[in-house]
């Protein structure tokens, strides 16, 4: 079991690894609060529990740039002498910030104390890993403090309008990647038992991308999702990442539930759930024992019937050919079956219950262009 305490455990990265490690069999938690970089004592404690110390505590803005430095130097000197009087010697993973390559007391900040903390190790023949790292975005964020991200999509889910100071290309890192290479520094070092002593670890980020293509993309999001329902295309998994960030924003209070419209006539009722940004719609109907909907056909339109409760048969003819294909699916065993374009198709209630069935067709239904023409099977 190796103990691991994170400093700065209620901030931003500190809640997201405090809680990503609590998923980890062979990891144990313990806790640190901000109070006992005002306890010696209690600082003392903590250390002589730790196995592992990962040093995130530390300040990122204030109106008084000094305040910063001195902040951040004070926290990592009052670290280092909880070690020396315990003469507790933990793996230490701190995290610094790309921000050192810039002459400004943050950035000076982080880079005297990630020497401060190598001076240590090597004095105490410890394991440290002083890790240089890139922006990092994600759920939860404070905005206005811990990244342009938070900020702007803190603005956009409450309708406001943010500003570009300057459209640079910036270097990010999702969160969880972090915490995903923090977590492999422990379990290496745990595992092999060596010493890393490392001055400087440069964290590779995940992509890179100009503050207004983020600021668009986040637009996109905000209008597809929150304005209309629609899941929006997203290209890859840093897509979803942001896509995940911006949702973390939303007032859950206000946001949901989102009420559905259903369409009912005498065969039962219509329901679209969701558009989707990667194409198409999802939705689902009820059908009357005995009724059968359908009888059209596309000429280019993809569309999926999925048999979800009820007994349905399914029947499919070419136009212009007379066999017609007849298919019987139940709910207690779902499938579906795909509509080939120019296949005219319906579906029937066979059953003494009504008919669960979901849709998925590949593009949006549009009353001007729906490439739908009635044809009985």
């Amino acid at each position: 079991m190796i103990r691991v305490g994170v400093t700065g455990q209620p901030g931003f990265i500190g809640t997201h690894l405090f809680n990503t490690l609590g998923l980890h069999e062979g990891i144990k938690r313990i806790p640190c609060k901000d109070e006992f970089f005002e306890s010696i004592e209690d600082l003392k404690g903590f250390v002589s529990c730790c196995d592992v110390i990962v040093h995130l505590a530390g300040m990122n803005r204030h109106q008084d740039p000094q305040m910063i430095y001195k902040t951040n130097l004070r926290l990592t000197q009052q670290l280092v002498t909880a070690m020396e009087e315990t003469e507790a010697k933990p793996q230490v993973i701190f995290s610094s910030s790309t921000q050192e390559e810039r002459d400004n007391p943050y950035g000076r900040s982080k880079m005297q104390a990630r020497e401060i903390l190598a001076e240590w190790a090597e004095k105490a023949n410890a394991s440290f890993s002083g890790l240089v790292i890139p922006n990092v975005f994600g759920p939860f964020g404070r905005p206005y403090y811990n990244s342009f991200v938070a900020t702007f999509c803190h603005q956009l889910a409450h309708d406001e309008n943010p500003r570009i100071d300057e459209d640079n290309p910036v270097d990010l890192i999702y969160v969880g990647s972090l915490c995903r290479i923090i977590l492999d520094r422990i379990f290496s070092n745990a595992e092999k038992n060596v010493l890393l002593r490392e001055n400087e670890a440069r964290i590779p980020y995940d992509f890179s991308r100009s503050v207004s293509e983020i600021l668009d993309l986040l637009r996109y999001y905000r209008d597809d999702y929150l304005h209309h329902g629609i899941i929006p295309k997203l290209a890859n998994k840093d897509d979803v990442n942001l896509f995940n960030t911006f949702r973390s924003y939303m007032e859950i209070g206000k946001s949901f539930p989102v009420d559905l419209k259903s369409h009912s006539d005498t065969r039962g009722s219509f329901v679209e759930v969701m558009r989707l940004g990667i194409g198409g719609q999802v939705s689902f109907s009820t059908t009357l024992p005995g009724i059968t909907r359908g009888n059209h056909f596309h000429t280019r339109k993809i569309e999926r019937f999925v048999v979800i409760k009820g007994k349905a048969r399914i029947q499919l003819r070419r136009i212009g050919d007379p066999e017609v294909f007849s298919f019987d699916l139940v709910g207690s065993e779902p499938g579906y079956v795909d509509m080939p374009i120019w296949y005219t198709h319906n579906i029937t209630n066979i059953g003494e219950e009504d008919l669960y069935t979901m849709f998925w067709i590949n593009e949006f239904y549009d009353s001007k262009d729906p490439d739908t023409y009635f044809e009985k099977v």
